[in-house]
């Protein structure tokens, strides 16, 4: 079986060498491409969080990426600024997106402050990534970062592809209402597991009620056509997150779920 990574983080900082080691790997793009090689990994989307400088996003041939976009680009004094910055990127063949963090930098993404952003995303038909569900640090605002955001963005934009990145964990209920009301909303299966896992027959067993409600609900959305293989690298150990998909998706869908999707969603022509 083939797989794509749909969600990972390519840094090179001390913050990520550290949650890689509590995966059980090495934050080095020779470590990655080794383990890629090793579970048969064909590509990954990075999420970049960086600045929009051209410069910061050199990333090898395996991988492609949103350009993330931080607070920063939504000062109306700037926005003109930086909607030219964007597209840069987007003429990029391996820019295959826009990541937008709200929850991070406080503001809801339908906020028409975004609207360049998505005018962007629909001249050149790539998808709008949202960060959504609980966040890496306190300062955060979960308000924004609610999956219920995305369904008034989702409404106001039909022709913008979007992929709800960690499937609004832990608002399942509600991320699954907004992927079956929206045909335009995807999600990413990303962020749920973390560090490495010891025995992952034991975590399922330890984990059984909220694994068995995410299977619950996933099978109440019954379209596994809008659902992302994806890792949240370094956060998590490679060989446990393939482990887990596996588990909650039946054998039937893992193509369309692994590889096909995310193929499809990012036009990577894999």
């Amino acid at each position: 079986m083939k797989i794509i990574d749909a969600h990972i983080h390519f840094c090179q900082e001390p913050y990520f060498d550290q949650i890689a080691e509590l995966a059980g790997h090495k934050n080095t793009s020779e470590h990655l491409k080794a383990e890629y090689t090793k579970h048969n990994i064909a590509h990954a989307v990075v999420m970049g969080n960086r600045s929009l400088d051209l410069s910061n996003h050199q990333y090898p041939d395996y991988l492609s990426y949103c350009v993330g976009l931080d607070s920063t680009c939504f000062n109306v004094e700037e926005v003109t600024q930086q909607a030219y910055l964007v597209e840069k990127h987007l003429q990029r063949k391996n820019c295959v997106g826009i990541k937008l963090y709200p929850g991070y930098n406080h503001f809801y993404i339908s906020d028409p402050v975004v609207d360049p952003f998505y005018q962007l995303a629909m001249q050149y038909h790539k998808p709008v990534a949202v960060h959504t569900g609980l966040t890496a640090t306190s300062n955060a605002l979960l308000k924004y970062s609610h999956p219920m955001v995305l369904d008034e963005a989702a409404v106001r934009y039909p022709q913008v592809q979007f992929v709800m990145c960690h499937i609004g964990n832990p608002w399942l209920v509600d991320a699954i209402a907004v992927i079956e009301k929206n045909q335009n909303v995807a999600a990413d299966l990303s962020g749920i597991l973390e560090g490495k896992i010891a025995s992952m027959p034991d975590f399922f067993a330890r984990k059984q009620g909220y694994i068995g409600f995410l299977k619950v609900w996933l099978e109440y959305l019954d379209n596994y056509e809008r659902l992302l293989y994806g890792t949240d690298w370094p956060l998590a150990n490679i060989a446990n997150y393939i482990d887990f998909v596996a588990h909650i998706i039946p054998e039937k869908h893992h193509d369309i779920v692994f590889f096909d999707n995310a193929n499809r969603i990012y036009d990577l022509g894999l």
